[in-house]
């Protein structure tokens, strides 16, 4: 029986593998956020994924074990990360073309509100913290929380920037959306 722990791992790299390849079918980019924010937003979700992977960083308190190690929160880490890793590749799949990995406006953009877009306005970003609270859970040590603040930070400040091209593109359009669909939560936030 494969370790809960490991099925994470498959999990992630799957994730990656299905990213990789349907990164190559995008629409041309029209418009991309500055290499500042995306430096910044990349290296936070960086630092985040290596607290979050590399068990052994040298920072001896990192390594504190936040509840009681159980089976039961091994397994729930893992379906936590099991279906935010599902609702994101849901959702990449639902933006089609105009995905892109950094902050962009394509050409000939479209504004999709369909699938997981209908339920929330970031639902990769949705889906990939979800799928960091369930990894988090797993590895049950202060560096997966470390973890999932660095990861949310760096969605927060990307939604941010995306938000701001949402509207300079769509205007009233988006501006409806918001009023309509919640960003990260359904019905909450």
């Amino acid at each position: 029986m494969i370790r809960p722990y490991d099925a994470i791992g498959y999990a992630w790299v799957t994730f990656f593998v299905i990213w990789w390849i349907a990164a190559v079918r995008t629409k041309r980019t029209a418009r991309t956020q500055s290499v500042g924010s995306r430096l910044l937003q990349g290296g936070l979700a960086a630092a985040g994924a290596v607290l979050l992977f590399a068990p052994r960083i040298g920072i001896r308190w990192l390594g504190l074990e936040l509840l009681p190690d159980t089976a039961a929160l091994a397994y729930t880490g893992a379906a936590l990360t099991f279906a935010g890793i599902a609702f994101a590749v849901w959702a990449r799949f639902a933006i089609g073309r105009n995905w892109s990995g950094t902050v962009t406006i394509k050409q000939d953009h479209e504004l999709i509100r369909r699938g997981p877009y209908a339920l929330v306005r970031h639902p990769i970003y949705s889906g990939l913290l979800l799928a960091v609270v369930g990894t988090a859970l797993a590895v049950n040590e202060l560096r997966g929380l470390a973890a999932l603040v660095l990861v949310t930070l760096a969605f927060c400040l990307k939604l941010r920037t995306e938000e701001s091209f949402m509207l300079q593109q769509f205007g009233d359009q988006y501006r409806g959306y918001r009023r309509e669909v919640k960003a990260l939560i359904p019905f909450v936030i």
